[in-house]
């Protein structure tokens, strides 16, 4: 038995398109709250739902476990939680029922439950933490196991309650500004060996998650942040460096994914991070994600000298006036300085790119086509711009939002609001841009770019394949926009 079963409602077999990525982690946020429990002396188990078939598994795990509480504690450091897609927030609906039924008091904490607590209350749950859920659900959990366990939770700081049909609520909680305080996840309680033969099958190696920091502090008007909101926190170089050298040798990753908004926000950090992992003579690669205008000389010296094999970047268009609109605040010169500077110590440099942002033109789009071209980063995601609530472009743009408001999976690509184009020329886009990175790092002699829908074929063909893409994308785009079509323009298919 368990006197608190934590549980998230991220199923991966539900989300095809990164089911079939097939790079699992473990839930770390979830797991740093049952650290949280733990320390309090609380007996805590773990539905991880991540490698889990479906929503009937958790039913097994609440007969296993016979707990007092369900907290759903969704993992805030997976950004496909953030994106609060409609399938999982069925599943947690559906867990919410269960749990109920077995006779459980139920909390709920995330991205979606912060957004829309009204939701979660209605279909059961008896509390909603808004924002940061750490110390909000220590204090709620320990209300429910006290002496008067049918004490209100309403007075709480960070919880929203259901009273007489109304929602009523504290508002969030300031976030913790030490979260070395929280502890290290409690990777013990969720099966890392499924995690490792997932990874070893599926690539041939094994990845494990860590995050050093919490938020961040720019203001991109398109990014949703109803966890940490613009706070920023970080935990000491020393005590991050300690975990991975804990990690190394207690797990043997041969990969780590450090899943941060941003890792390694001061140069200064990032030169003590790597200095303690070479004077412990550990070296893990790892994959992280940044800004272009952080990747200076002594941050990305650091990051090699840490282990850092692979830099995701913001970059989001290669069009300046729409990088300005996004608020960005970035260049497109710094998207070139940064990828050339990771090159030089060896690093992958990967782009983020989002296409269909408000105001931009098939002009702004062959722009980011060109300097993907130009610059061949090693890997690239193809978005397109997703209304959050709490952002400025949602504001923007909620009065032209269509019935849909999320995506049901994280391969939906839909356009939720009447952007420049619709939905298939994007969704095209998305491939053809993919499949045109793909075509010029290999006629170049640099490692592959494919991606998982497009079939592998011979150079010539390749070739072929990606000129007629083109030819057709640009068709389509001059039936649906231009009524005065001008000479077609596909000048990113010719050889350096």
């Amino acid at each position: 038995m368990a006197t608190v079963l934590l549980a998230h409602s991220y199923f991966l077999q539900l989300d095809p398109k990164q089911h079939a990525k097939m790079k699992p982690y473990p839930p770390l946020n979830t797991l740093h709250a049952a650290t949280v429990l733990r320390n309090d002396g609380i007996e805590v188990a773990v539905f991880d739902a991540m490698l889990a078939a479906d929503e009937s598994d958790f039913q097994v795990s609440l007969d296993l476990h016979r707990p007092e509480i369900v907290v759903l504690f969704e993992d805030n450091f997976n950004f496909l939680s953030k994106m609060c897609l409609t399938r999982m927030r069925q599943a947690a609906i559906t867990m919410i029922h269960m749990a109920r039924a077995a006779g459980c008091r139920v909390a709920v904490t995330g991205a979606d439950v912060t957004d829309h607590p009204e939701v979660y209350l209605e279909a059961g749950a008896e509390a909603c933490f808004l924002g940061e859920g750490e110390h909000t659900m220590h204090e709620v959990v320990a209300r429910w196991l006290g002496d008067d366990p049918h004490q209100s939770v309403a007075d709480l700081a960070g919880v929203a309650t259901l009273v007489e049909g109304g929602v009523v609520s504290n508002g969030r909680r300031p976030i913790e500004r030490h979260p070395d305080v929280f502890g290290l996840p409690s990777r013990d309680l969720v099966d890392i060996d499924a995690y490792r033969t997932a990874w070893q099958e599926a690539h041939g190696k094994f990845s494990l998650n860590v995050v050093s920091t919490r938020g961040c502090p720019y203001s991109c008007n398109w990014c949703a942040k109803p966890i940490w909101g613009q706070r920023y926190s970080m935990r000491s170089a020393s005590e991050v460096a300690d975990e991975v050298i804990h990690l190394a040798r207690d797990y043997q990753p041969d990969h780590l994914w450090f899943a941060d908004d941003i890792f390694g926000l001061r140069s200064d950090w990032l030169a003590a991070f790597a200095d303690r992992l070479q004077a412990a003579e550990v070296r893990v690669p790892f994959t992280m994600q940044s800004r272009c205008d952080l990747m200076n000389e002594q941050a990305v010296d650091a990051l090699a000298r840490s282990g850092c094999d692979e830099v995701w970047l913001g970059c989001e268009s290669g069009s300046q006036r729409i990088l300005d609109a996004m608020d960005k605040e970035i260049t497109v010169e710094q998207i070139r300085v940064a990828r050339q500077r990771l090159g030089d110590h060896g690093i992958r440099a990967c782009f983020f790119i989002q296409f269909g942002y408000p105001g931009e033109t098939w002009d702004d789009i062959e722009k980011t086509v060109a300097l993907v071209a130009e610059l061949l980063p090693d890997d690239i995601g193809v978005s397109v711009s997703y209304p959050l609530p709490g952002t400025r472009f949602h504001e923007m743009v909620k009065l032209e939002l269509d019935e849909q408001a999320n995506w049901e999976t994280s391969g939906d690509l839909t356009m939720m609001f009447h952007g420049t184009y619709p939905t298939d020329i994007y969704r095209e886009l998305h491939l053809s841009l993919h499949d045109l990175l793909d075509l010029r790092r290999r006629e170049a002699g640099l490692s592959r770019a494919k991606h998982a829908m497009l079939p592998d074929v011979p150079v010539d063909e390749h070739h072929r394949r990606v000129e007629d893409r083109w030819i057709a994308l640009r068709a389509r785009e001059v039936a649906e926009r231009n009524p005065n079509p001008t000479r077609l323009r596909i000048p990113v298919l010719t050889q350096p």
